[in-house]
């Protein structure tokens, strides 16, 4: 069986905190294959830098997923492209002059994963110069691509605001993907389960960030937004003593590419 960790959302520096603090104790306990995280929140809580993300390489990630926010810091994250596009899955439904691809292969020691990235439509903010395409029009072509080098397991990221839509979208790909992993609310869902063509499957991850937040965002910050019904410009903490450390762990079988299970994690640890 082939053995994955996805971490949710990894949100600033206080997310990269938590997930380097307990990740070789969860490789330790769990003796992974294969370890991978969604890092479009990772330079203070929007977009990715090469510094960033080669800390969490460090720690033992090999593979990592975008979002809506991955080109937040425009420039810096297409030098990261440039240097580590290999291993870092942008939207597959984004306009193509942006940089980066939509699905990477991951070498393991049992063979290579594809890594997909896709985004959801439903209520989503704009953040690209085009509509971001419909996801349910692409993932036929997107697979027919990415299958030529023969992965041994399919895995990709559903960074997406409405239950609904990630749940049609599990459905949809199921038994044609080893698994469908939630991502964008920060909140982990209970209804992780294997569908019945043997794809894993989880409507949210959750996040690794600051705990007595708001989605990461210093509360205080979120609240003022709320109540005045003023535009209050978001921002994490620089420092926390607890974060949310959220993580699915996925089993895999190399031969077929079918899940066999899948177990979520959401723990407030001290950091």
């Amino acid at each position: 069986m082939l053995k994955v960790i996805f971490f949710g959302d990894v949100c600033g520096e206080p997310g990269r905190k938590t997930v380097k603090k307990f990740l070789p104790q969860i490789i330790e306990e769990q003796k992974p294959d294969l370890i991978l995280a969604n890092v479009e929140n990772l330079a203070h809580g929007k977009g990715v830098t090469i510094k960033t993300l080669e800390e969490l390489m460090r720690a033992g990630i090999t593979g990592f997923t975008g979002g809506n926010h991955i080109f937040s810091k425009r420039e810096l994250g297409e030098e990261v492209f440039s240097k580590y596009g290999n291993i870092l899955a942008r939207p597959a439904n984004i306009p193509e002059t942006y940089p980066g691809m939509s699905g990477v292969m991951i070498e393991t020691k049992k063979g290579k994963v594809l890594l997909g990235n896709f985004l959801g439509q439903v209520f989503m903010e704009k953040q690209f110069h085009e509509p971001v395409s419909s996801p349910f029009a692409m993932i036929e072509n997107w697979l027919a691509s990415n299958q030529m080098e023969r992965p041994i397991a399919t895995i990709i990221d559903f960074h997406a605001e409405a239950t609904s839509e990630k749940v049609a979208f599990g459905y949809f790909v199921d038994g044609k993907v080893s698994a469908v992993l939630g991502t964008h609310t920060h909140i982990p869902t209970a209804d992780y389960k294997v569908l019945p063509g043997g794809t894993a499957y989880i409507t949210d991850v959750g996040m690794c960030g600051a705990a007595g937040t708001v989605l990461g965002v210093v509360k205080e910050l979120s609240l003022a937004r709320f109540t005045t019904g003023a535009w209050v410009p978001f921002d994490i903490p620089e420092e926390a003593e607890q974060g949310e450390l959220s993580y699915v762990i996925i089993e895999i079988d190399e031969n077929t590419g079918k899940a066999s299970s899948i177990q979520g994690f959401h723990k407030i640890v001290q950091i």
